[in-house]
């Protein structure tokens, strides 16, 4: 993607910087969408970066003197102007995303009818409570420590850049939400397959509550990741203490570069993710559907767009002839379900990556050692393993493609786990409690009853961290009473007399 002069000649769909409540419009460049995409004009952020920082971290001092109850009671008036029917922002929003979203029109507005519940009091609550607490949040909380120091300690926001990722509007929207129960101020990269949802949430929020401090604490830009003139120029310690960045490989890449003391990466990084299922799946033609179906949606949920996502799934049938029969009429039933998914959950995909239709085709000449069910006309497919490894492209499996491999034992799959696997999609339930243990030490990070995997719940720990706890800065201030701590300019052997009982 590439910056060019501004072309006057033909209209292109501007996308503003939101700088604290105030829309920027001047200076525009034109940036190419991603894979060659409609392009768009945005400020050119090398002219917009010395605005974006809060310089002065004395200026947060703001949100929070806010009483927790207030943030809760913005948000959810937020959420409420969030109404996809009568908010003309997500409206153009959702009317531009098929210029440059990898998602289909009907995954994004299905998205944006969630934003609403996402902001709503009960969920902010929930998302303070369950991942910080919300007293560390509204103050000094003391804890009476053992040797008869007392500590307070609170939770601090920060000053912080989310590097977000575009295959889900959703994660715009988190962001904004974590950055006002954090008392933070957060400036949003947008990314180039959707520039737009983070800017029209940010300027709901400037119509609703102009000066408000969480409004003033939101900036949104969009700039090319790794342009070094405008992240040389942000990413410093002086202006900001945490990057929380989402995405591929190369957004994490640009911003390992400036890592340094005082500058904190918080890295929700690209993983893969799995599928086990036991033999039970065969006990009955009326379970097997059920597991197809719940397969089908991890596979087609987002069209695959997300990390938790199935892609390779091992299947505990052996490889024995009625083993690999077995295999084959889930992959079939597999298919066929992801062919009903309704289209607020999933659709064929927007483009179906030729290479991987090359491949496809190619398997289909091999039947003895592959069985391709589907994929002719770009609506997914699955392909079934006559032996017991996954394909060798499975790591572009995309635009709803899954690989199912035949293993003899379930503990068979966890010698393939490592840690990029993020979520693993488990059948029956009692195999996540015998596997648990052994795949954690392996590296995965999530186990998930099978059909939920696309449905995590962002109370919970996220990558093995808890994004959250590292978003805050956790502050203590230590009160030393000379009678009951031993001092340091006391020995100890004078001073053993005196230690409480």
């Amino acid at each position: 993607m590439t910056a060019t002069p501004r072309d006057t000649r033909t209209p292109k769909r501007v996308v503003p910087a939101y700088v604290r409540g105030e829309i920027l419009c001047d200076a525009l460049v034109t940036f190419d969408g991603r894979g060659g995409t409609a392009s768009f004009q945005a400020p050119d952020a090398s002219r917009v970066v010395s605005a974006l920082p809060l310089r002065d971290p004395r200026r947060l001092s703001d949100v929070h003197q806010l009483p927790f109850s207030e943030i809760v009671d913005y948000l959810d008036e937020l959420g409420r102007h969030l109404v996809l029917r009568s908010n003309a922002h997500l409206q153009q929003a959702l009317e531009h995303s098929s210029q440059w979203s990898d998602m289909t029109t009907p995954l994004v507005r299905a998205s944006f009818q969630q934003l609403p519940a996402l902001f709503s009091a009960d969920s902010v609550r929930q998302l303070a409570e369950a991942t910080i607490g919300v007293p560390y949040l509204e103050g000094w909380v003391k804890r009476a420590m053992p040797d008869g120091r007392v500590a307070s300690i609170r939770a601090m926001g920060a000053r912080t850049v989310h590097v977000i990722a575009g295959n889900s509007p959703l994660i715009a929207a988190l962001s904004i939400v974590r950055n006002a129960v954090a008392r933070s101020d957060a400036v949003i990269k947008t990314p180039s397959n959707d520039p737009l949802t983070a800017l029209a949430i940010a300027q709901t929020m400037a119509e609703m509550a102009p000066g408000h401090p969480i409004t003033r604490h939101v900036s949104v830009a969009y700039w090319k990741g790794g342009d070094t003139q405008v992240e040389t120029a942000l990413y410093q310690p002086t202006n900001i203490e945490k990057i929380i960045a989402w995405g591929g490989f190369a957004s994490v890449t640009h911003v390992l570069r400036y890592v340094q003391p005082g500058l904190e990466l918080i890295s929700l990084d690209p993983k893969r993710s799995a599928t086990i299922i036991g033999p039970e799946a065969f006990e009955s033609e009326q379970t097997l559907q059920e597991v197809a179906l719940r397969l089908a949606t991890d596979i087609g949920a987002l069209n695959q767009l997300g990390c938790v996502n199935a892609r390779v799934v091992y299947v505990a049938c052996g490889l024995a002839p009625e083993g690999l029969d077995r295999l084959n009429a889930l992959g079939e039933a597999v298919y066929q379900q992801l062919q009903r998914l309704p289209e607020m959950l999933s659709t064929p995909a927007k483009t179906f990556d030729p290479e991987l239709r090359g491949s496809l085709d190619a398997l289909r000449a091999s039947p003895e050692w592959y069985r391709v069910y589907g994929g002719r006309d770009g609506e997914g497919a699955v392909i079934c393993s006559q032996l017991d490894e996954p394909v060798d492209f499975h790591r572009s499996l995309s635009g709803r493609v899954a690989n199912l491999v035949p293993i003899e034992d379930p503990a068979d799959a966890v010698a393939y786990v490592n840690a990029y696997t993020q979520t693993i999609g488990i059948y029956p339930e009692s195999l996540k409690t015998t596997l648990r243990d052994a795949l954690a030490l392996h590296g995965a990070q999530r186990l998930v009853s099978l059909g939920y995997a696309a449905d995590p719940d962002v109370t919970l720990p996220q990558d093995a961290i808890e994004p959250m706890r590292r978003m805050v800065k956790w502050i203590v201030d230590e009160q030393c009473d000379p009678e009951t701590v031993i001092p340091l300019w006391v020995s100890h052997a004078n001073s053993a007399e005196r230690r409480p009982a």
